[in-house]
């Protein structure tokens, strides 16, 4: 682990429970909004990649085969977006295009958009439990 990974660990680690607890519906509510973002930008020939895009909460596993990364399990302040499950297993190929297939990017255009509004709504949610746990 380098010196900075352990140094954020410890800050990450220092933050009250409370705080942590305050944040999760604001994470939610984010994931929710790209997912929806995801399954609005996402070509619509038999509607099974739409219909595969999940949402995982904290300590949740996501679906096996899903993508990015397959199934994992989110930790206590993360909330997973993924693509895929065991019977849509072509998320990553309808993004990036294949040899006889053209891209049709649905994934990281969706973050894109959503990033900075994402990040604010998180910031402004810690912000707020910081403030009233003080």
């Amino acid at each position: 682990m380098s010196a900075q990974s352990r140094k954020l660990a410890r800050r990450l680690a220092a933050i009250p429970a409370a705080v942590k607890q305050a944040v999760v519906p604001a994470l939610l509510k984010s994931g929710e909004e790209l997912a929806a973002r995801m399954k609005h930008l996402a070509p619509k020939d038999t509607g099974a990649l739409a219909d595969s895009i999940a949402v995982t909460p904290p300590g949740s596993s996501t679906p096996p085969y899903s993508q990015p990364g397959g199934s994992r399990v989110a930790a206590e302040n993360q909330v997973l977006v993924t693509a895929g499950n065991d019977g849509v297993r072509y998320p990553h190929l309808v993004e990036h295009g294949t040899a006889d297939a053209p891209a049709q990017p649905y994934f990281w255009p969706a973050y894109r958009l959503s990033r900075t509004r994402i990040a604010n709504r998180i910031k402004r949610a810690a912000r707020k439990a910081v403030r009233e746990a003080t």
